[in-house]
């Protein structure tokens, strides 16, 4: 693989990892780079503007530097703007969350993260699209929806992960609206749900190991409809993810699929990789594979295509 010689940053402002930006900046040109542009905004829905330019100068890189929602917001763009799917992305994970950083085994390490940017493998994932956005971690309405809510902004920056903890609590005692969720077409659930998750890796918001068989290149997406209600039941089900596999618990049905079609019977918030949006009564969500290239460990366990491979 040769050196990328143009590389754009687009970095969260607010977002800290190691010695932070000027850290980044060091060690970047330290890789024989001949064309660095730089972008820096004060929040993760500023980034797609910068995305594009970067795509429109014809990059060779694109490093962003944030949390889910600054990598979810960039692979957007890069997967729905010509060309776009072709720029390799490397994540510096400086975010609370960071899960898709961490499904895909880069660490929050500023060092190993540049290495990896730089000599790590590049291979293709598929991403996920709700309502015209693409999501690289997971999709959530209901009780999660609910929760990520609550947790963003101020409260998730004072008390990160924990954040979504204490917003948790607060909701487990919320009514469960009647879900009818169709996949690939077929009727698969009509029913109460607390929570409907569509899941595309398989650690979700705090750090929960929601998809025992989630990998992202594989061309599906994880569904999966908690039914859970009140603290003692949803106590039992994040118990039993915790020691065992998610299905196993009598309060969760999973599947896979690569359409799903959710009606509710009431709206509520949904939420991509972390990040609210608004109140919806129904919403379809598909798989798009291997929409996006991005830098990951070298050697990396996780299959399928590779540098020189566009699906």
């Amino acid at each position: 693989m040769r050196t990328p010689r143009t590389i754009a940053v687009v970095a969260h402002q607010r977002k800290n990892l190691g010695g932070g930006l000027d850290e980044l900046r060091r060690r970047i040109t330290g890789q024989g780079v001949e064309k660095l542009l730089w972008f820096e905004v004060p929040k993760s829905r500023k980034a797609p503007k910068q995305v594009r330019k970067a795509v429109k100068a014809g990059v060779d890189l694109l490093i962003v530097w944030g949390g889910d929602g600054m990598v979810q917001r960039s692979l957007d763009v890069l997967a729905s703007t010509e060309g776009g799917s072709k720029v390799p992305v490397a994540i510096m994970p400086a975010g609370t969350g960071n899960l898709f950083a961490t499904n895909l085994g880069i660490p929050e390490d500023l060092e190993k993260a540049v290495d990896i940017a730089f000599h790590g493998d590049r291979r293709r994932f598929d991403l996920g699209l709700l309502e015209g956005e693409h999501f690289a971690v997971m999709a959530g309405i209901g009780f999660d929806g609910a929760m990520i809510k609550d947790a963003d902004g101020a409260l998730k920056d004072r008390l990160g992960k924990l954040s979504y903890v204490w917003t948790g609590i607060r909701h487990v005692n919320g009514d469960a609206p009647r879900a009818k969720i169709k996949v690939d077409g077929v009727d698969w659930f009509d029913d109460e749900a607390s929570c409907v998750l569509i899941g595309n890796v398989g650690t979700i918001t705090g750090g929960i190991q929601a998809f025992d068989d989630a990998v992202p290149d594989d061309g599906w997406l994880d569904v999966g409809v908690a039914t859970a209600q009140g603290a003692l039941q949803w106590a039992r089900a994040l118990g039993t993810m915790a020691v065992g596999r998610s299905d196993s618990s009598p309060f969760v049905r999973m599947t896979r699929a690569r359409r799903v079609d959710v009606k509710l019977e009431s709206k509520l918030e949904y939420e991509l990789d972390g990040g609210a949006r608004a109140k919806t009564r129904k919403f379809t969500a598909s798989v798009v594979p291997g929409a996006v290239k991005v830098c990951v460990p070298a050697s990396s366990s996780l299959e399928n295509s590779d540098d020189s491979t566009d699906r």
